[in-house]
């Protein structure tokens, strides 16, 4: 069961890191013409604020569940790495699956709730000229925080897997 679901979130962590590359490219170029259409053209975008927001919340939450596959974010390893192995994998196991993987499943399903909402309201961004559809940014929103609520658990699973008795100490 942890290996299935280890590929699963794996390949979802991995999609959802490859729509946040295409949203940091959107960024880039937006930004890009957005410059280029104010000073050369002295003929500002109307959409640029708004796809420059979204992107980077696309790109942050798109990527943090294959940040966490990677093992590559920040973490304090000053008290942790003076601890025994097997206490870090417990610790790390509870608050991945039993703390963390619930928390972001509830927002997982508020951010779907509301992807939903905005779709059958053809909800638009009323503080904006431009006035997109928020539907797609909720919804990359909702894959992002689907994506890492199942690394979350099987990064949980992963840590209890390895309280074995010849579990070695992490660096």
């Amino acid at each position: 069961m942890l290996n299935a679901l280890t590929r699963f979130s794996n390949g979802v962590s991995w999609c959802a890191s490859q729509l946040a590359s295409v949203a940091a490219a959107v960024l880039t170029l937006s930004m890009v013409y957005e410059v280029f259409a104010r000073y050369v053209f002295d003929a500002p975008t109307v959409w640029a604020f708004d796809i420059a927001y979204m992107a980077n919340g696309a790109v942050f939450l798109l990527g943090v569940a294959y940040v966490l596959r990677e093992d590559a974010h920040i973490r304090i390893d000053v008290l942790r790495n003076r601890l025994p192995a097997r206490f870090n994998g417990a610790v790390q196991g509870v608050a991945y699956l039993l703390i963390l993987a619930p928390f972001f499943g509830m927002l997982s399903w508020i951010a779907m709730s509301h992807t939903w909402r905005a779709w059958v309201r053809h909800e638009v961004e009323t503080v904006s000229p431009w006035a997109p559809l928020m539907w797609p940014f909720y919804l990359l929103i909702a894959i992002g925080l689907v994506a890492l609520t199942l690394q979350l658990a099987a990064e949980g699973l992963r840590a209890f897997c390895r309280q074995g008795p010849d579990a070695k100490k992490e660096h």
